[in-house]
């Protein structure tokens, strides 16, 4: 995964409350494995205006001029839910989001955007308010979101504090996954490996 520590973009407000897994990449699209190639087919249902994905919709936000290089989204409470499918942060991590900022997210969606290099922040209903409208009437508005810090800036000095598990800050910051993690401990794995096959040898 990319590290990420302090990152500065364009902020697309999604003024949408409950977006589930099905509307963030739809069951058709779900026919791979890895992790590339999803990012065209994000919100495919609100993009496009058919099925094969060659007409835009002019009115959704992504399709807009200003928005079409975001790399921080904006949502409303609840974002996430539905099925568990990881092709979600997938889908928003291809597309290029490197953050999504909301009230709240549904448990497995936060769990699973973590784990593949997206931050995930939860700011209450009233900031969340003005950081839409503050990105609504003036599209093309960056955010800074510090991660180090663990503070959310915005272009006229406001600064918003946010928490995170110290486990996913740490995985994060240092763009580990969770075999990166785990291989980090190699040489003591593979020396407790020998150690067993040495003292117990009928346990190999």
């Amino acid at each position: 995964m990319e590290p990420i520590k302090k990152h500065t973009g364009i902020a697309a407000p999604l003024d949408r409350a409950n977006v589930d897994t099905d509307a963030i990449i739809p069951k058709q699209f779900l026919r791979k494995t890895e992790r590339h190639g999803f990012g065209q087919h994000l919100f495919h249902e609100w993009r496009y205006l058919d099925f094969e994905g060659t007409r835009e919709n002019a009115d959704f936000v992504l399709n807009q001029a200003a928005f079409r290089s975001a790399t921080i989204l904006l949502a409303r409470d609840n974002f996430g839910c539905g099925s568990s499918r990881e092709h979600a942060p997938w889908a928003l991590s291809d597309f290029g989001f490197r953050a999504i900022i909301a009230p709240s997210f549904a448990d497995i969606f936060y769990s699973n955007a973590l784990k593949n290099g997206i931050l995930l922040i939860q700011l209450s209903p009233e900031i969340m308010q003005r950081l839409f409208q503050q990105v609504q009437s003036s599209p093309g508005t960056k955010l800074t979101v510090d991660l180090e810090n663990q503070k959310v800036g915005t272009p006229d000095g406001s600064l918003y504090p946010f928490d995170i598990h110290p486990f996913a800050r740490h995985c994060l910051l240092n763009g580990l996954d969770q075999i990166d993690w785990t291989l980090q401990y190699q040489a003591q794995i593979t020396a407790y490996e020998q150690k067993i096959q040495s003292e117990q040898p009928w346990l190999a």
